[in-house]
């Protein structure tokens, strides 16, 4: 993209429906995607688990449906009669029998490609398993890269993806500390970083950014503890150039709805930050929460994949 740089019109979507419920979140999809498209969207972007939100909630898990779901085709349907590109993620239960987080884009002629999100955040260890493919696709001669929400965070997905694409999309699920009062300023300082993410990560990698989100709030069990998680899903649906200028913006209190933008597809020499894994700074709540659900969850999702395997097995 150097001597004429393409230009597309891109949309990023912002869902606010309650945890788990697949009706409301397909509905609400369809709806935004549409009225997208009827803003002249060409690509438009629905964030990860798109289907169900996310939240320590197994039942988000176990009723995960194949590839071929109604999330998935409801995808490939508004891209191929609109004839546009539509991408998002959600919980799919594959062949062998883990659940992955796919995200899936697909355009007018079908399935352009699929990225597994390759490290689990938190929690979300207890309901799905990371992939391993590189997150790269190739659309209308475009090179376009997937990262999903603290792929966003992370040096090795910059030098996974680094040089390598003209686009880059995907969304996040990026939810609040608990709602504690001595979390106050590390809170401020978590959605500070949520809204920062995609533009930080677009200046180091030198790529535009379509990032979709989720906003609302969550209750439910929290992973570990006999306490309950009540909390905010973050926000900040945005569409970031590739020096990391925020074009168009949607706040986590203006809830579910959508932007739009004009969007370069310019392509920059990557900044690598091989020196830390984190391309921002955490607190350490964060820190401390990362590794200990990182651990708690992937044993919880053991134990859950090994009872399925031998009820299925009576």
């Amino acid at each position: 993209m150097n001597a004429t740089t393409k230009t597309i019109r891109a949309a990023a979507i912002q869902l606010d429906a309650p945890l788990g419920d697949t009706d409301q979140f397909l509905a609400d999809s369809e709806r935004l995607v549409l009225a997208a498209i009827k803003d002249g969207a060409e690509w438009v972007i629905l964030p990860e688990f798109f289907s169900t939100g996310m939240g320590f909630d197994p039942r988000i898990s176990a009723s995960a449906p194949g590839a071929d779901g109604a999330p998935t085709a409801l995808l490939a349907r508004l891209a191929a009669q609109h004839g546009v590109q539509v991408g998002g993620s959600a919980l799919v239960r594959d062949a062998d029998d883990h659940v992955r987080n796919g995200f899936f884009l697909f355009g007018p002629d079908g399935l352009a490609g699929r990225h597994d999100k390759d490290l689990p955040t938190m929690w979300e260890n207890a309901l799905y398993v990371g992939g391993s493919d590189p997150g790269r696709l190739q659309v209308d001669g475009l090179s376009v890269g997937v990262a999903l929400c603290w792929e966003l965070m992370r040096s090795q997905t910059v030098a996974r993806l680094g040089g390598e694409v003209d686009l880059v999309v995907g969304g996040s699920g990026w939810w609040s500390l608990p709602e504690w009062p001595l979390l106050d300023g590390a809170e401020r300082r978590n959605l500070a970083r949520a809204n920062a993410a995609p533009a930080t990560f677009a200046r180091h990698l030198g790529a535009p950014v379509i990032h979709a989100a989720h906003a609302g709030r969550i209750d439910c069990d929290f992973l570990g503890t006999p306490l309950r998680y009540r909390g905010r899903l973050e926000g900040g649906a945005q569409i970031c150039d590739a020096d990391g200028q925020v074009l168009a913006f949607r706040a986590r209190d203006e809830g579910a709805g959508f932007v739009v933008a004009d969007l370069p597809l310019t392509r920059r020499p990557a900044t690598y930050a091989s020196d830390r894994f984190w391309l921002q700074r955490r607190g350490w709540v964060a820190t401390a929460a990362w590794h200990y659900h990182n651990r708690v969850g992937r044993r919880f999702y053991e134990r859950t994949h090994q009872a399925r395997i031998k009820q299925d097995a009576r």
